[in-house]
């Protein structure tokens, strides 16, 4: 099944693998360790926006507050980066980034979903308590208007050892859930520490000119929190509904076996009946609007041979996508170019998690 047809979908999941689970498992880490090298590291990037501007305004007056808060806190950040060269708003900006660049990717894509814009389900908020929201749609049954498919390379998961652990789901579903469910109560946990830890940067305000950068960074440590925790909690109810289904995509096999990074020991497995891979100028275009030419580098290979499954267990972690490949997802998918910060920053934060160097 192509992955063309669905572009046009408002609401989908497209999973990126960036590493293999470690082989043989290390059986002494905690099941749900957030840096676990048991599992599977994947960039998830969400679309699950219903672009309902009903719902827009059936919003609370909090929520709206709220919203109008972010974008003016994000419009005053972005002014900090067009600060003259030297001034301490632009090197403050340029730390902010620094620090960015450091929080865990997938911190970053929960932070990116807002859940009052998706699919209306019953969910937890942050005190435990069950919410209630308005349904999204009353022509349509619950699971026709909440059907969110999660695109996936087909072979990547196929290469996977079996782990004995509910079969019946798809592993991409599987994953999914145990990130999850490892997430929600670290992100719950940060969101407490950094709210305690905002009264203490009060003195702060003391200081002439300069705003009390510190305490700002707090409030902002804890939304980011609040956010993906909201996130977490909000994903797994689709989850636990059985609203999100697995969609195998062979356009983006192709886009994974042409830019495997180009090591002598590189492969990408692939499922015997999975279509040879093509280069990745010859992969169907999502949409025109979105699409810009961008040509594969020198050290991009598109290799028609894979190796056995078994070889597989003998190869240690690696990576298995290049950073050349982020402008083919982003035209295979008609993503907007503003979606490729944080795939560059998993790409790189991966690469470091394996022992990697930097390739900025």
């Amino acid at each position: 099944m192509s992955v063309l047809p669905k572009v046009t979908r408002t609401m989908r999941i497209i999973a990126l693998p960036l590493a293999l689970p470690k082989i043989p498992p290390d059986h002494n880490l905690k099941p749900h360790a957030v840096f676990n090298p048991n599992r599977m590291l994947v960039y998830y990037h969400f679309d699950l926006s219903q672009g309902n501007s009903v719902r827009s305004q059936d919003q609370s007056a909090i929520k709206r507050a709220v919203k109008w808060a972010s974008t003016k806190a994000a419009d005053l950040w972005a002014g900090f980066g067009k600060a003259p060269e030297g001034s301490w708003k632009l090197r403050t900006y340029e730390l902010g980034e620094r620090i960015v660049d450091r929080i865990d990717f997938e911190e970053l894509a929960l932070k990116g979903v807002d859940p009052s814009l998706g699919p209306s389900i019953t969910h937890a908020d942050i005190t435990g308590q069950e919410a209630n929201e308005v349904k999204s749609s009353e022509k349509q049954t619950p699971r026709e208007a909440l059907r969110i498919p999660l695109i996936y390379p087909p072979s990547i998961y196929a290469s996977l050892p079996s782990t004995g652990v509910n079969e019946v789901s798809h592993p991409s579903i599987v994953h999914l859930r145990t990130l999850l469910s490892s997430r929600e109560p670290r992100h719950r946990r940060g969101f407490w520490m950094w709210m305690a830890i905002a009264p203490l940067t009060a003195p702060f305000i003391l200081v002439p000119v300069i705003p009390n950068l510190p305490f700002f960074f707090c409030a902002w440590r804890s939304w980011s929190h609040y956010r993906a925790y909201r996130t977490s909690q909000y994903l797994s109810s689709l989850l636990e509904h059985g609203f999100i289904a697995p969609e195998p995509s062979p356009a983006l096999d192709q886009l994974y076996a042409s830019y495997a990074p180009s090591l002598a020991n590189s492969e990408i497995m692939r499922s015997p009946a999975a279509p040879p891979p093509r280069s990745a100028a010859s992969l169907p275009v999502a949409n025109n609007s979105n699409a810009y030419n961008c040509r594969p580098s020198n050290d991009a290979t598109a290799s028609s041979s894979q190796p056995d499954v078994s070889n597989v267990h003998k190869t240690s972690r690696r990576l298995l996508l290049t950073r050349d490949a982020i402008p083919h997802i982003l035209q295979l998918f008609g993503l907007p170019q503003s979606s490729a910060a944080d795939m560059y920053r998993a790409v790189e934060q991966v690469r470091g998690r394996l022992g990697g160097t930097s390739g900025r």
